[in-house]
C-alpha cells in the first residue's frame, strides 16, 4: 500500500502557538509557452491540519478539484493573480512571479510569509522554502488553488486555439505543442520571450 505524503507543517505549528497568521504563497505555470502565470496565497485558521493538502502536482485532477472549493471554504484568507503574458516578457518569468507573490502577501494580513523557495523583500518575516509545497500545508493549498485556476483558464483557451492542444498540454513544449507552433504559428497568449516562441518570431522577421 502506498504511504500517504503529508506536509508536516512544522512552520505553521510554531507560529499558531505565537498566534501568528501564516501566509504560503506558490504559483503554477513558470514552464510554458502560452498562457497567463497564476500565483496564490492562503491563510488557514491557527490549529487548521488536512492531511489530503499537498503537492497540486503529486494529486489527481479530480483531487485538486475537490480540494480547490474545500480551501476556499475553509480559509480565512486567499488571492489568487493572473500575471499576464504580456508582464511575463516585460519583467521575466521569475521577476513577474516574485512581483505577484509580493503584491499577495502585501494584501493579505500574514504575519509569516512562506514561499515555494522565492525571495521576497518585505516588511514582514519570509521563509522561502525549497520543495514548500510538500512541507507547508499553506503553500500546498496556495499551489492547489494556482494550478486548478490556471489549468480551467487553459481548457477555456483550448477552445479558442483547438489546434493547439491546451486542454492536454496546457501550454507546456510538448512535442505537440511545438508543431502546432510549427505549423499554426504562435497567438496572443503565447509568451514571446520564451525560446521556441522567440525563435519561431525570429523566423517571421528574417
Amino acid at each position: 500500500m502506498k504511504k500517504l505524503k503529508i506536509c508536516p507543517n512544522d512552520y505553521e505549528h510554531e507560529a499558531w502557538l505565537n498566534n501568528r497568521l501564516v501566509l504560503g504563497i506558490d504559483e503554477a505555470g513558470r514552464g510554458p509557452l502560452a498562457g497567463p502565470l497564476t500565483v496564490a496565497g492562503v491563510i488557514f485558521p491557527p490549529g487548521y491540519e488536512n492531511p489530503d493538502i499537498y503537492d497540486s502536482k503529486a494529486l489527481s485532477e479530480k483531487k485538486r478539484d475537490e480540494l480547490y472549493d474545500l480551501i476556499m471554504a475553509d480559509a480565512l484568507y486567499f488571492a489568487i493573480k493572473n500575471v499576464s503574458e504580456a508582464d511575463i516578457d516585460r519583467y521575466n518569468i521569475y521577476r513577474a512571479d516574485q512581483l505577484a507573490m509580493a503584491e499577495i502577501a502585501t494584501e493579505l494580513p500574514g504575519d509569516l510569509i512562506l514561499t515555494d523557495a522565492m525571495p521576497l523583500e518585505l516588511d514582514k518575516e519570509v521563509i522561502p522554502l525549497v520543495k514548500g509545497d510538500q512541507k507547508s500545508i499553506s503553500i500546498a493549498a496556495g499551489s492547489i488553488l494556482a494550478k486548478v485556476t490556471r489549468d480551467r483558464i487553459m481548457l477555456a483557451y483550448d477552445k479558442i486555439y483547438p489546434q493547439y492542444g491546451f486542454a492536454r498540454n496546457k501550454g507546456y513544449p510538448t512535442k505537440e505543442h511545438l508543431h502546432a507552433i510549427e505549423q499554426y504559428g504562435i497567438t496572443p497568449i503565447h509568451r514571446r520571450s520564451f525560446g521556441p516562441v522567440a525563435v519561431h518570431q525570429e523566423q517571421l522577421d528574417i
